[in-house]
């Protein structure tokens, strides 16, 4: 398995990407740039991209409603030259209070745009002149002034296949990574219980994937910690689980709760979201199953953590995204070292 990292949302970043030279140098694999309604990834991402020499860069994920699609496609190019080939590009849907809430662009048709922008960016890749006609995407622009032309684009890629990762959780989204994307990242990855989320829908897309692409890479989020008296440190997580499952989104329309119901934690994920959507946030973190807490992380003793990394394997993780939470930064590196010799 490779052996990623997620990068936070907010405060650090220099002192961070400072740090990141250390992971890089103890083996870290990838670092995955997130993009909410905080800083863009992309102004990030090229900094990492001059800070580093081997590390692969990725988005992790661009929204694809908050650039057009031939955007997305010429800043992924971008992103690949200035790191000589080093750049994946993830994408995903965001949800409705952001995409309405902050870019205020409808939320629609999430799955027929994600295929649209996935065909879209690899005819600009191969240079193709742009002469799209999709449901969702009609380039060039009908009506308007009706000067637009089907161009190509100027620059020579480095790659013209750049990878792209789909951050897909619902059963559509997913059957469409697993059918069109080279990667698939899905969040709370629960190794036990990831066969009844999602096996059925990978299956689907799997049915019908392009030989080409080659195998699905899965890339499963854990948080990070190893010794003998670090297992307090899960109840970190805590929180991260009551926003996602009570918080992000409104009730009827939160996939991370339809996810943890999935996952058989129905009941508590009501109680979760009636305490988040109250105001009472310790209340909804204490209410997260400490089965889940547990299970999805890498949090422990070096054995109890090679036996978690043996189950993320046996259920078809590929790339390991984890989060270093050791009290110092010699330790956070250390266990990077450590999760890559049990990983390799």
């Amino acid at each position: 398995m490779r052996v990623g990292m997620m990068l936070g949302y907010a405060g650090g970043f220099a002192q961070t990407v400072t740090e990141l030279e250390d992971f890089e140098r103890a083996g870290l694999d990838i670092v995955f740039v997130p993009e909410a309604y905080s800083f863009d990834a992309v102004s990030q991402l090229g900094f990492i991209a001059a800070r580093t020499t081997r590390l692969q860069i990725a988005s992790g994920i661009l929204p694809i409603y908050s650039r057009t699609p031939a955007l997305t496609a010429m800043t992924a190019a971008g992103l690949d030259f200035v790191s000589d080939g080093r750049f994946t590009l993830g994408l995903g849907t965001s949800g409705p209070q952001v995409i309405e809430g902050w870019h205020g662009v409808p939320y629609d048709a999430p799955v027929g745009r994600t295929r649209e922008l996935i065909e879209i960016c690899r005819l600009v890749w191969r240079r193709e002149r742009l002469d799209y006609q999709g449901r969702h995407y009609r380039l060039p622009l009908e009506g308007g002034t009706k000067l637009g032309k089907p161009l190509k684009l100027i620059n020579h890629p480095v790659r013209e296949r750049i990878p792209i990762v789909v951050a897909a959780l619902g059963p559509k989204n997913v059957a469409l990574a697993a059918e069109l994307a080279e990667g698939w990242q899905p969040i709370f990855y629960f190794p036990e219980k990831s066969a009844a989320a999602w096996a059925a829908p990978l299956a689907q897309g799997q049915a019908i994937r392009d030989q080409a692409l080659g195998p699905l890479d899965v890339i499963a989020a854990a948080p990070l910690a190893i010794g003998e008296d670090v297992t307090g440190l899960r109840e970190l997580s805590r929180p991260f689980f009551a926003l996602y499952i009570g918080g992000m989104g409104a009730r009827g329309k939160n996939f991370y709760y339809d996810l943890a119901c999935r996952f058989g934690y129905e009941n508590q994920a009501r109680q979760i979201q009636d305490a988040y959507l109250a105001g009472r946030k310790d209340e909804a973190a204490a209410l997260v199953p400490a089965e889940l807490v547990e299970k999805t992380s890498l949090i422990g003793p070096r054995g109890w953590v090679a036996e978690r990394l043996a189950a993320f394997r046996e259920t078809g993780v590929t790339t390991l995204n984890v989060t270093p939470l050791s009290a110092t930064h010699a330790a956070r590196v250390a266990d990077i070292e450590a999760v890559r010799a049990l990983a390799a």
